[in-house]
């Protein structure tokens, strides 16, 4: 190849290599376009991130203030209004707490979306552009100076190149001129002279010297250039090797420095907020629940009755008014009178007993009736189903297909239903009415009939009987045991416990203690005057009767609250409320108050202690009692104010009866006892007795324990979990009275299950094990 085809090539391979330093530069520029055109998508996503929470923000500001105002609306009008400790009182404070809690979360994410986040996303915005500004040219401006330095390295190896490629070729041409003169000089060497020849074989070799010595110099430039150029091959390769490889990546991570940090921490704080916010929201929606379970609709009545006792209070019995000196104060059934009295006695059994069966008849329509009331009123679309909303209901339209009618249907049949249901509470209270004053009637006839002026009891000895009068009626105390003051009644009658606190007590100790709702179910109407009426004339109405619990405890509640002067002095109120001064104001009061409420809170002390049972914890009784124990002056404050101060007070005294009330040994007298005991009308048979081949008499019962359960007194019965009980007779709604392993006491209702008549049967058998396997 000449020196000329050389030359052409070499210039061939510098403007592909300059074809492709143009192409990298492209490759580059192209790279800066493409980051560039990443930072603004980072910046238009930053702000529309920062713009929607900007305009949520604004949409929680505004949701947080329409809540804040419609809780504070019905608040301000829940305030205005009387309240009372009731049920639906309770779920609507907390469904307004809950609403105010929800408008708290709500601002608070406002104020985190419209400050602090989208702060944070314009610091972002700032530092994505200033990063792309300042990483990309300088990274780039590295490798485009490798780049600048290879193409001049190579640039100047091929001009050494071509130089000594040059002086080879002079070289080459200079030796072969030297061949050439040679040869001439032997063949014309006859015919020159001597000195010729020499003068032109030194000019030659002076020549070849020059141009020998121009190939050595350019060929050292040339190698030099070429280890340049190779050296700066090597490092440029290596170069683009880590930028495309390495320092893309760096390249990029650096224009992203913090932009994904910087939305993570923006879109956890957004999270977080609603999170708390739904948790705030689940808490509340559970309390609501909570609130929503607890409507009670007895216990409303009871507060409402127990707030406004004096409204409802039972009012004060007509007393009998003599006219003029009359002295005959009762039915007299003496002389020509007796006849046509029993003849009206028998005529009032007979319509009492036709009354009785049209009331019992009305009362299980009105039961009926009220069942299916309650059934369409709950049978309403608050509750929809979750696919509500994409899958419409299907209602017939009275074709009698037997799909569910008709909203505007239901409510017309809850209407009648209503109307039906009404007629027959009418129809009842009025039947009930009629029994109750043919009732009185009736027994105030029966009494005046087979009334006599001395009652003869079987004889204890021979020869000898008994005569009991009849206990003084407490109008001979002159002093009333309802509604009067119980200190002159107490020192009028030589009672030191009321006649009525202490039957009434004794009844619900042995009766009442596992009842659910003592005193705060209330009992019947007609029962309790009737109790009070004995009461009143001086009876105990309680001594051999199974009067029922609710009623007896609604004549204790009634006693108390209708006293002239509270339990607690009115003039004590204001030091009460201290409750540091309990104990020294509670020694200053009378010495008969002091022994009714110590024997008082006893007992109350001893009904808690069944709260598992009777559901009745020191709060609860306190609730009850509370307005009838103790009653503040006009100057203390309304009845509603001072209730919760009352029953803290009250509840206090039930706990700690002992260390507030003086005892027997600082102040003699009567003591609560707490004992239940069996009334031994039935001798025990020892463990043994009895024949256990044949099986149980018509008058027992078989029956296992579903839990264990230990006494609690002496005349309980302790049992484990599957034991076989005998039940001989039912005490009470709440006990048996029967027998578990040839012991004999009471066992609670609640914690077995009678068995049929063939299982107590083989219960008996001794083989029972056997066949049992």
């Amino acid at each position: 190849m000449t020196s000329h085809g050389k030359l052409r090539k070499e210039k061939g391979s510098l403007a592909e290599y300059e074809t492709q330093i143009k192409e990298v530069r492209g490759q580059l520029s192209e790279q800066l376009k493409i980051l560039d055109a990443q930072v603004e998508v980072k910046t238009q996503q930053l702000q529309d991130l920062s713009e929607y929470l900007r305009r949520r923000g604004e949409i929680e500001a505004e949701y947080a203030r329409s809540l804040e105002k419609l809780s504070e609306r019905f608040t301000v009008k829940t305030k205005r209004k009387e309240q009372l400790e009731l049920s639906v009182a309770q779920c609507w404070s907390v469904l307004l707490t809950q609403t105010r809690q929800e408008s708290r979360d709500h601002s608070s994410l406002s104020e985190l979306c419209c400050n602090t986040l989208t702060q944070r996303l314009s610091h972002c915005i700032e530092d994505t552009h200033r990063l792309a500004k300042r990483v990309g040219l300088q990274m780039q401006d590295e490798l485009l100076k490798v780049t600048t330095e290879l193409q001049t390295d190579l640039k100047t190896y091929h001009q050494y190149h071509v130089d000594c490629l040059a002086a080879e070729g002079k070289l080459k041409e200079a030796t072969r001129l030297e061949e050439k003169q040679t040869g001439k000089s032997s063949d014309l060497g006859i015919s020159q002279s001597g000195g010729q020849r020499r003068s032109s074989v030194k000019k030659i070799e002076r020549l070849m010297e020059k141009r020998q010595g121009k190939v050595q110099e350019t060929q050292l430039k040339c190698t030099k250039a070429r280890n340049d150029y190779l050296l700066n091959l090597a490092a440029a390769n290596v170069s683009m090797n880590k930028y495309y490889l390495q320092d893309i990546c760096t390249l990029i991570d650096c224009t992203d420095l913090g932009y994904h940090l910087s939305v993570s921490r923006v879109i956890r704080g957004y999270l977080s907020n609603r999170n708390r916010t739904v948790q705030n929201m689940k808490n509340g929606l559970q309390q609501l629940d909570s609130a929503v379970t607890g409507l009670n609709q007895g216990q409303d009545r009871d507060a409402l009755l127990q707030a406004h006792n004096t409204a409802f209070c039972l009012p004060l019995r007509f007393q009998y008014q003599p006219h003029e000196g009359d002295q005959v104060c009762e039915v007299s059934a003496e002389g020509q009178v007796r006849f046509e009295l029993e003849t009206r006695f028998q005529q009032l059994q007979s319509r009492l007993a036709s009354v009785t069966l049209e009331t019992e008849e009305v009362k299980s329509t009105l039961k009926t009736t009220l069942s299916n009331l309650l059934e369409s009123i709950c049978d309403d679309d608050c509750n929809p189903t979750p696919d509500a909303s994409t899958t419409p209901s299907v209602e017939s339209t009275g074709d009698g297909t037997g799909t569910k009618p008709t909203l505007a249907k239901r409510r017309a049949n809850q209407q009648d239903t209503e109307t039906f249901y009404f007629t027959k509470v009418k129809e009842h209270i009025s039947g009930s009415s009629l029994i109750s004053k043919l009732q009185a009637k009736h027994d105030l006839l029966k009494e005046a009939i087979q009334k006599v002026p001395v009652y003869i009891f079987p004889r204890t000895q021979p020869g000898r009987s008994v005569r009991v009068r009849k206990a003084r009626p407490c109008s001979q105390y002159h002093h009333k045991l309802f509604s009067g003051d119980m200190l002159s009644f107490i020192q009028s009658s030589g009672q030191q416990i009321p006649l009525v606190v202490e039957s009434c007590i004794r009844f619900i100790n042995l009766h009442g203690l596992h009842h659910e709702g003592i005193f705060r179910v209330p009992g019947s109407q007609t029962e309790v005057n009737h109790i009070r009426d004995a009461f009143e004339r001086g009876e105990d109405p309680l001594t051999d009767s199974e009067s029922d619990i609710d009623s007896v405890a609604g004549v204790l509640k009634l006693y108390f609250r209708g006293l002239e002067k509270p339990l607690f002095p009115e003039e004590s109120f204001s030091q009460l409320m201290e409750l540091a001064q309990i104990k020294t104001v509670v020694s200053s009061f009378p010495r008969p108050v002091i022994i009714v409420m110590r024997y008082l809170f006893a007992f109350l002390h001893h009904v808690s202690q069944y709260s598992d049972e009777n559901m009745m914890q020191p709060y609860n009784l306190a609730v009850c009692f509370g307005p009838s124990l103790l009653r503040g002056s006009e100057m203390d404050g309304d009845e509603v104010t001072l209730a919760p101060q009352i029953n803290d007070l009250v509840k206090t005294m039930i706990i700690h009866h002992e260390n507030i009330v003086p005892g027997p040994s600082e102040l003699p007298g009567p003591i609560y006892e707490k004992c239940m005991t069996l009334e031994q009308d039935e001798p025990i048979m020892e463990e043994g007795e009895g024949d256990a081949e044949h099986p149980p008499s018509e008058d027992e019962w078989d029956a296992v324990a579903m839990f264990d359960y230990v006494a609690r007194s002496a005349a309980e019965l302790s049992f484990k979990q599957g034991d076989h009980l005998l039940l001989q007779s039912k005490v009470s709604a709440d006990w048996w009275r029967g027998e578990a392993g040839g012991v004999k006491g009471l066992i609670p209702h609640k914690y077995i299950i009678k068995v049929s008549k063939l299982i107590s049967y083989w219960l008996h058998r001794p083989d029972h094990d056997l066949i049992m396997q």
